[in-house]
């Protein structure tokens, strides 16, 4: 079974795609399947110069609950050499980097909510428009781990450091659309199931300017905003794999699954 559709050609001279990633269920996780079919899809427009704008969005319900604890592929990991380890732990960072690379304006559309990976594959795009009930969440620390995939650079040009670092640390608080709104999270909230109708609305507007001046704007900007991005997400998969191996982690995802609070004693 596939997760993810694309739809090309739509909108002003055929500029607009549109990519839906649902799985047909509430949670709308990311297995390793999903990851790769989403960074698949990002990387079919490398050679696409007809498309100007994608929209991606997730299931009516939720965006994304983020990285599928029951996926046997990502158990599988924990049984690996730090090497292959390294190595397994790289399809997530591959599908955000991805999207963030893409020539083509990338607008993602969220109902319901967006929870850690989720939110790690939404700020890798350019625009944010969420539904009022929509909530964003980041529950890596809560777990015993660090926020990956170089996702804290990107929150951190979009909120600055004092926000990034309560949206982070504060595991189990979370992100309200108007909150989101208001922190520069999201760029806009609309009525609950009309966030793709604003999505695409948004991308009609952006596909009728130039395409090619388009296009280098947003590279120029990209470029410029995340000049020094290497300098901490370098290290964030290795900080990952360490902290996987920790007792904490091991507790964090324990409480979870047996919906408790977590006990953590640093080590």
């Amino acid at each position: 079974m596939r997760y993810v559709t694309i739809e090309k050609g739509l909108g002003p001279e055929g500029r607009i795609a549109v990519v839906r990633f649902d799985r047909g269920d509430r949670l709308n996780a990311l297995s390793a399947q999903a990851m790769r079919e989403l960074r698949a899809a990002a990387q079919s427009f490398e050679d696409d110069p007809k498309t100007s704008v994608v929209v991606l969005a997730g299931a009516a319900h939720g965006f994304s609950a983020g990285f599928d604890l029951k996926d046997s592929e990502g158990r599988e990991r924990t049984k690996l050499g730090l090497g292959d380890r390294r190595a397994a732990l790289m399809v997530g960072p591959r599908m955000c980097r991805a999207w963030y690379d893409m020539e083509q304006v990338t607008i993602c559309a969220i109902e319901g909510h967006c929870i850690g990976g989720g939110a790690a594959l939404a700020v890798s795009l350019d625009f944010r428009i969420c539904g009022a009930s929509a909530h964003f969440r980041i529950p890596e620390v809560e777990l015993g781990m660090n926020m990956s995939w170089g996702s804290v650079p990107r929150i951190l040009q979009l909120i600055g450091p004092a926000r990034t670092k309560q949206a982070v640390i504060c595991a189990s608080d979370r992100i309200s659309a108007a909150q989101a709104e208001k922190w520069g999270l999201a760029e806009e909230v609309v009525e609950d199931g009309q966030v793709f109708a604003a999505a695409f609305a948004f991308a009609e507007k952006i596909a009728a300017q130039p395409p090619i001046p388009t296009m280098m704007t947003k590279t120029t900007v990209n470029r410029l905003s995340g000049a020094l991005d290497d300098l901490a997400s370098h290290m964030d998969r290795d900080q990952f794999a360490l902290t996987n191996l920790s007792e904490d982690h091991a507790e964090g995802v324990a409480a979870f699954m047996e919906r408790r609070k977590p006990k953590f004693r640093g080590r």
